[in-house]
């Protein structure tokens, strides 16, 4: 059966290292983006020139006829989706929640809840044995903040997390049976742009001295983890979580 990757996020950071890491392990990869269509490309490019095959897909997972559009591409020009790697997410500058307004927790949860939602919910109509697949796994790309609750800088995204951590645990008993796994990796203090949209990009440094291991961690760190979930390694493996925050 050929194997057809989604990552959902996977210009930048973590998804695009997961992207990377799929196509060198087998998989054809669809790369989802929303602004950056040259870093997605660039990415196709590389995955193409060591021999893999890849294609980036623009939208908005928000909302729900692009996430349509989204899957019927991959569907006609890679296949039928074995693995889904939701990792898309945002979050604003750091502010307490008094401070909060309504428009910042629409657009927080819009994407990071709801666009999932809807991703797993078009992977599983496919992958589902209830509705003629041939099963799959979905790898949820949560955060330490959903344990950790992110105090004074953006507990919406850590909430917004927290709801990652329980799709995952119920879509994962509903399909059990049906030859789909889901579970999570929780990543915290890693190297990425991500801190730059909370307003300070040099947080993991100031921060990793307070950690168990005293560094950062790098979006490959995360990748592999993501990689070994997809993976038949991890055959007896649903509704569990990977926490790859320095001992945090």
């Amino acid at each position: 059966m050929n194997k057809v990757l989604v990552v959902t996020g996977g210009s930048r950071g973590i998804g695009a290292e997961t992207a990377k890491l799929g196509a060198a392990r087998g998989y054809s990869v669809c790369i989802n983006y929303n602004r950056n269509r040259e870093a997605a490309e660039v990415l196709v490019d590389q995955i193409r020139v060591a021999g893999g095959e890849a294609l980036a897909v623009q939208a908005d997972i928000s909302r729900e006829a692009e996430v349509l559009r989204l899957f019927r591409t991959v569907d006609d020009e890679l296949g039928t989706i074995t693995a889904l790697v939701n990792n898309a997410g945002i979050l604003d500058r750091q502010i307490r929640v008094e401070e909060t307004d309504e428009a910042r927790l629409q657009r927080i949860f819009a994407v990071n809840v709801v666009g999932s939602f809807l991703c797993a919910r078009e992977a599983v109509k496919r992958m589902s044995t209830r509705h003629g697949g041939k099963g799959g796994a979905i790898v949820n790309v949560s955060s330490a903040a959903s344990r950790l609750g992110s105090p004074g800088e953006y507990v919406d995204y850590a909430a917004s997390k927290g709801a990652i951590d329980t799709l995952t645990i119920g879509l994962s008993r509903e399909v059990a049976d049906e030859g789909i796994r889901v579970n999570a990796v929780r990543p915290g203090f890693i190297y990425t742009d991500m801190h730059a949209d909370g307003g300070e990009p040099g947080r993991v440094d100031r921060i990793k001295h307070t950690l168990p291991m005293k560094r950062g961690g790098h979006p490959v760190e995360v990748a592999n983890a993501i990689l070994w979930l997809l993976s038949d390694e991890a055959s007896y493996t649903t509704g569990s979580f990977i926490d790859l925050a320095g001992g945090r």
